[in-house]
């Protein structure tokens, strides 16, 4: 099989596309950083990928709002050319400020097209208001996405002053749940480890706990951790009083979409 090729997209302020560069060669795939711009010179390259990942970090200074300007960018340049990318049975993976800007631009949890209306989803301040930067438990409640393991409990760190996932009423957060798009929740510690991480479980108040959502695909991927910050057992704080694992959980997320492509 050939090997899976991953575009990361890049802006100003975005600072955590190398260490998804490195999550995803150390699942097996080959990955690489482009520029939103040059992706918009020429939309097409998107083709010669299997996967678009939008990394963390701060993009043009999350000016606005969290990821709003590069959303913004690729929902008036590049909107079509991902519908058709995902259509075409490939992948998107959003990353905390990657996440903000699916949420933006219309893509998670429902996919629309430039100028649709009715986005029923965002992500709002942390409540209560503050920078989170701790360690978290996940849950994994769908079978829909390609990304994850259904009912695995994971560990991964979180950091962001806006992860807040809330919606336009309770109607359209029972729809997202309804059909299996309530892709992580935020829960607690597996059994029978410790909880080191202390209260609350949901950290920024996200409605049900929600921590990531999928599209209606299962092949699209929005979440606030930070997977590819846990690829090895030795980035755990606790690494040295806790027995060893072979890799870090978020490493599982890297693996199961290389996977998808065998």
């Amino acid at each position: 099989m050939a090997e899976v090729r991953v575009l990361i997209l890049r802006s100003a302020g975005t600072n955590c596309d190398l260490e998804t560069q490195h999550a995803w060669e150390l699942a097996g795939a080959h990955a690489a950083r482009v520029h939103v711009r040059r992706l918009i010179e020429r939309p097409r390259m998107l083709r010669e990928y299997q996967v678009l990942t939008i990394p963390g970090g701060f993009s043009y200074g999350d000016d606005i709002a969290a990821g709003r300007i590069l959303a913004a960018q690729v929902e008036r340049h590049l909107i079509g050319q991902v519908h058709e990318f995902i259509d075409a049975d490939q992948l998107v993976l959003g990353i905390c400020n990657g996440f903000q800007v699916l949420v933006q631009a219309g893509i998670l949890p429902h996919r629309r097209t430039t100028g649709g209306s009715g986005r029923t989803c965002t992500i709002a301040p942390n409540d209560p208001p503050g920078f989170q930067d701790r360690w978290v438990y996940l849950r994994a409640e769908t079978d829909r996405c390609v990304f994850l393991e259904a009912g695995r409990v994971y560990e991964m760190p979180i950091a962001h002053g806006e992860g807040r996932v809330t919606f336009a009423g309770d109607a359209a957060c029972q729809a997202v749940i309804d059909a299996g798009q309530n892709a992580l929740s935020y829960t607690g510690p597996r059994e029978p480890e410790p909880d080191l991480h202390g209260e609350p479980h949901n950290p920024n108040g996200s409605v049900r706990a929600i921590a990531g959502l999928c599209d209606e695909s299962g092949r699209a991927l929005g979440l606030m951790p930070h997977p590819e910050r846990f690829v090895t057992w030795t980035q755990h704080p606790c690494w040295t009083s806790r027995p060893p694992r072979p890799e870090g959980d978020g490493l599982a997320l890297f693996r199961r979409a290389v996977g998808y492509f065998e």
